[in-house]
């Protein structure tokens, strides 16, 4: 069986709950869903646009970290608070950063964990060769 590594990252503060921010087991990376949490601990401020964006600077940091890059992502699970209202304004910005060719994704509407929260994406990667 494959070492199991955490990772975890500055752009990544912790949150003191029970769950790693990221996990790489052989060549594959877990990274635990991630939200748009500023310092305080609440939802940063701003519209889908800018959540979506600090969400998937977290991942990409976390993915660094690790030894990878979201060009090596395989899989996306995306959380919407509001699926109808952000689904066009969210793929606007994933599509920024992936594109037909990119990961698997499966986007579904979610209560998410924190009031104002509206983006939550889980991701796997792979080591580059």
């Amino acid at each position: 069986m494959s070492k199991r590594q955490v990772i975890t990252s500055a752009t990544v503060p912790s949150t003191g709950l029970p769950y790693a921010p990221a996990v790489r087991v052989g060549d594959l990376v877990f990274v635990a869903g991630q939200v748009a949490l500023g310092p305080d601990g609440k939802a940063i401020e701003g519209d889908i646009t800018a959540q979506t964006e600090a969400v998937i600077a977290r991942i990409a940091g976390l993915l660094e970290a690790a030894g990878t890059s979201l060009a090596n992502a395989v899989e996306n699970i995306c959380f919407l608070s509001d699926v109808r209202r952000d689904f066009g304004a969210f793929n606007q910005v994933y599509g920024k950063y992936f594109d037909s060719t990119g990961p698997a994704r499966t986007t579904v509407q979610a209560v998410l964990p924190r009031e104002g929260l509206l983006v939550e994406i889980r991701t796997v990667a792979a080591m580059p060769d």
